[in-house]
């Protein structure tokens, strides 16, 4: 299940007890040979699991970790946010590994020196970063340093109501930004009154997974200039092709009918989300929703997915899609950095481990091993994100030193933009521009 989009966090605290870049001593190589002598060692690994299942789960992993490195014991607490981590960075009493679901604030662990960076550990032990696909360095990295590594990811896709296609004598799914608007119209029954009964595709920003992220990672925009210290957001044309795009839809369905259908929707995580319950034809949404946990068995409509479209102009990018995911790492101060390290590079790339966690909590593992294992559990709706994860178009917008502050800048202009309360979409995207380029200036301030 999408895991990362929580609330930005603040790092201002952090200041004092990191500097950007800062690395811990050099490792000392852990001798992990059959005839070495270790005295027994407990290390902790906090993670962002909540759910008890989920962490019940996720804690059985550790018995294969303990049986190759017999001298360490794992002790795995859970529901521990960004938040609760970074105070204890901050006070001297950090875990020795932690998993985070805060993919955005990959930029500020690298650049504050929160969590260390990997590559002494990887140059030290030959880790083999190739059997990673070349979109996880990516989003694993920032300004240098390489301070995750990845344990599990997201591919969002489009769902779509097979039912309603077959009734409609729609044979296939649309695969441009066009197709995508015809389909949705076709696709839309209204009531007598003239609310919305079915959505075709609901075009509001905010509503589940429609939000500015996933929507511009499929019109390709640009987030931010090649350097990384100015926003893109008013230069890169595609943000106006993306926001005319959406109006097209919003003004077919009227902005108050819109916001009002928006208003009555379904729990995302229950049984009642709207495509679940045929409320929307097509929707934009992460592998996890093939779970039979959401879905059901069978499942609660007869649905398929299939790459999101892209824009017209980039028809031969259909497949791609936007990926990221759960990152793995070792905080500034950790009371045991070695073994930590053998942790997580274990975590990382141990098959069977990446596997088991695959098929139970419906996500795409991050090894082009555990991807082709006959062992994964593959129906051809999961397939879908599978193929998007190894598209090597596929991407996570870029990360920056603010976190996911450029996300709430953009998503705010997108709310008044939708609401028809923008009158000049340029000077707009010029304020947007302006407020993420302050607070890059701020963020890099020492």
């Amino acid at each position: 299940m999408k895991r990362w989009m929580v609330a930005l966090v603040t790092f201002a605290f952090l200041a004092a007890a990191c500097t950007a870049g800062g690395n811990d001593a050099s490792p000392s190589a852990v001798d992990t040979g059959a005839s070495a002598s270790h005295a027994p060692v407990t290390i902790e690994m906090w993670s962002a699991w909540t759910s008890k299942a989920e962490l019940s789960d996720f804690d059985k992993i550790f018995a294969s970790f303990e049986k190759a490195y017999p001298w360490i014991t794992v002790k795995s607490v859970g529901n521990v946010d960004d938040t609760k981590m970074l105070a204890a960075i901050n006070s001297g009493t950090p875990p020795d590994a932690a998993l985070s679901f805060s993919l955005d604030n990959i930029g500020k662990f690298c650049q504050s020196g929160a969590w260390q960076d990997l590559t002494p550990y990887m140059d030290q032990s030959n880790f083999d970063t190739s059997q990673f696909p070349p979109v996880v360095e990516e989003y694993t990295s920032f300004g240098g340093s390489r301070c995750a590594l990845p344990f599990l990811t997201d591919a969002y896709g489009l769902y779509y109501n097979q039912d309603m296609f077959d009734k409609a004598h729609i044979t296939e799914p649309p695969k441009t930004m066009s197709e995508l608007v015809d389909v949705a119209k076709k696709l839309t029954v209204f009531n007598p009154d003239g609310s919305i009964k079915v959505a075709g595709f609901v075009p509001y920003m905010a509503y589940y997974e429609t939000n500015v992220v996933t929507i511009s990672s499929m019109f390709n925009a640009r987030w931010y200039s090649d350097d990384g210290t100015k926003s893109a957001v008013n230069t890169d044309p595609a943000w106006k092709d993306m926001a005319n795009w959406q109006k097209e839809l919003v003004d077919f369905y009227g902005y108050d009918n819109l916001q009002r259908f928006v208003a009555g929707q379904g729990d995302e995580w229950g049984s009642e989300q709207d495509f679940q319950t045929g409320r929307v034809a097509m929707t934009i949404d992460g592998e996890w929703r093939t779970s039979d946990n959401f879905m059901g068995n069978p499942p609660a409509v007869n649905y398929m997915t299939a790459p999101f479209p892209v824009p017209d102009a980039n028809a031969d990018m259909y497949g791609m899609g936007q990926v990221g995911g759960t990152i793995i790492g070792i905080p500034k101060g950790a009371p045991h950095p070695e073994e930590a390290w053998l942790l997580v590079s274990w975590m990382a790339t141990d098959t069977p481990t990446l596997v088991y966690m695959a098929n139970t909590v419906r996500n795409v593992p991050t090894t082009y091993d555990a991807l082709s294992s006959p062992d994964l559990d593959v129906t051809p709706q999961f397939q879908t994100f599978l193929d998007i994860f190894a598209n090597p178009n596929s991407h996570y917008k870029e990360t920056s030193a603010i976190g996911q502050a450029d996300q709430d800048l953009m998503a705010s202009f997108m709310e008044k933009w939708q609401a028809g309360k923008v009158a000049d979409l340029q000077a707009g995207l010029d304020d947007v521009a302006k407020q993420i380029d302050d607070q890059l200036a701020q963020a890099q301030t020492p």
